[in-house]
């Protein structure tokens, strides 16, 4: 799967967008959605952690890391091995992870971190619009 538009998978007759094509990225990127999620990773990026370890580093609850660890290796991004009665938890690709999480951080500085102000998506968003329900922006040049 690639997002590019050159790409013949990426599109079909007069360059129309099978949106089907993009639900294995959109997918991705709702795993990467939550902030806890990140940090996670982030972490795992230093190497393996036991769900302890990441609990008293990030100053999470037990219950929280492992539900994110889970929804992360439904992902494919994490994997665990048994060690003792606890599990040692890696990323399983982590070049291409952090090559995603450092083009995510141009992204961001090179749009001003305008997401920030996103209705429907920015800092302080209570609930993840379906179409028919996201809000119209502001001009963003206003609201900064």
């Amino acid at each position: 799967m690639t997002m590019q538009a050159a790409n013949s998978d990426f599109s079909g007759e007069r360059g129309v967008v099978d949106p089907a094509v993009l639900a294995p990225a959109a997918a991705l990127f709702h795993g990467l959605s939550d902030p806890a999620r990140l940090a996670i990773l982030q972490h795992l990026t230093m190497g393996e952690h036991r769900v302890r370890d990441l609990t008293e580093h990030l100053g999470l609850a037990q219950s929280t890391v492992s539900a994110h660890l889970a929804c992360l290796r439904d992902c494919g991004l994490v994997t665990s091995r048994p060690e003792g009665r606890a599990s040692m938890f890696t990323l399983t690709t982590a070049p291409e992870l952090l090559a995603v999480l450092a083009t995510a951080e141009q992204l961001l500085a090179s749009t001003g971190y305008a997401v920030e102000l996103c209705p429907n998506y920015g800092i302080g968003a209570t609930t993840t619009p379906d179409a028919e329900h996201l809000q119209p922006h502001q001009n963003l040049e206003t609201a900064r």
